[in-house]
């Protein structure tokens, strides 16, 4: 599985170089406020409703909800908010696994190191990616405004604060007492989120390097999904919760 997790990286980087710019509507210009509105993400609180996912697609329960995974419609700006979007995603696993560095219960800290190094490396990646097909993007994340015109940079705003919280899915930190499971529920509905992000991914992106990225996370993430079921289970925990993202393992 780490392998497979590597090689996202690896092909993506050289894929990037491969493919041609986008193609934009209109050069940047101005912005008005999100349309892309996420809530936080906590393990111990009723979240307020987000946006729809794709078609098929479980909501998180109470516990876990909050995170508003779809970064808008198809259009030439998608994969730069898809990819805006996962970046901040994948910040956010890379701070959960920092809570949990060095536990020796059951392989927690392993797993979280394995989670660190990876998407750390497809973070990397995706900077690579933005850099060459969106050149005139801002440096700051991005998403879709209200009313914005998908196919255009002047239709993008900055990513605001409340968005990154609820695309990071970090919600409240753990105590040294409940840390464990807290990165173990956490991590879970945080893969899943990245499911229901590969798999609007996959119904609106042409880019083939988004695409096999897609895939890719699909593949690595439903793999971690059941490990981290595995550890929950040697917590004794079974809760039904941890299999509503079983729909989405599909490719």
């Amino acid at each position: 599985m780490p392998h497979r997790r590597r090689s996202v990286a690896a092909l993506g980087i050289l894929g990037a170089l491969a493919l041609t710019q986008p193609v934009l509507a209109q050069e940047r210009g101005g912005s008005s406020p999100g349309a892309m509105d996420h809530d936080h993400h906590h393990h111990n609180h009723q979240a307020a409703p987000a946006e729809a996912a794709p078609s098929g697609a479980p909501a998180a329960p109470a516990a876990h909800a909050g995170h508003a995974h779809d970064v808008g419609p198809a259009g030439a700006t998608y994969d730069l908010r898809f990819i805006d979007g996962m970046v901040q995603h994948h910040t956010g696993a890379l701070r959960m696994s920092e809570f949990v560095f060095g536990i020796g219960s059951p392989g927690v800290g392993a797993l979280a190191t394995t989670i660190w190094r990876d998407q750390a490396n497809e973070i990397r990646a995706m900077g690579l990616w933005r850099k060459a097909w969106y050149p005139q993007a801002p440096v700051y994340p991005v998403a879709l405004a209200s009313g914005g015109n998908p196919d255009s940079l002047s239709g993008l705003t900055r990513m605001s604060q409340a968005q990154i919280d609820g695309m990071r899915m970090m919600g409240d930190a753990p105590t040294p007492d409940n840390r464990v499971v807290w990165f173990l529920e956490g991590m879970l509905h945080h893969h899943g989120g990245a499911l229901i992000m590969a798999h609007d991914a996959l119904a609106k992106s042409t880019n083939p390097t988004i695409r096999r990225f897609a895939r890719n996370v699909i593949v690595a993430q439903r793999a971690e999904i059941i490990q981290l079921r595995r550890m929950l289970a040697s917590e004794g925990l079974h809760k039904p919760e941890y299999g509503r993202y079983d729909v989405l393992f599909a490719l």
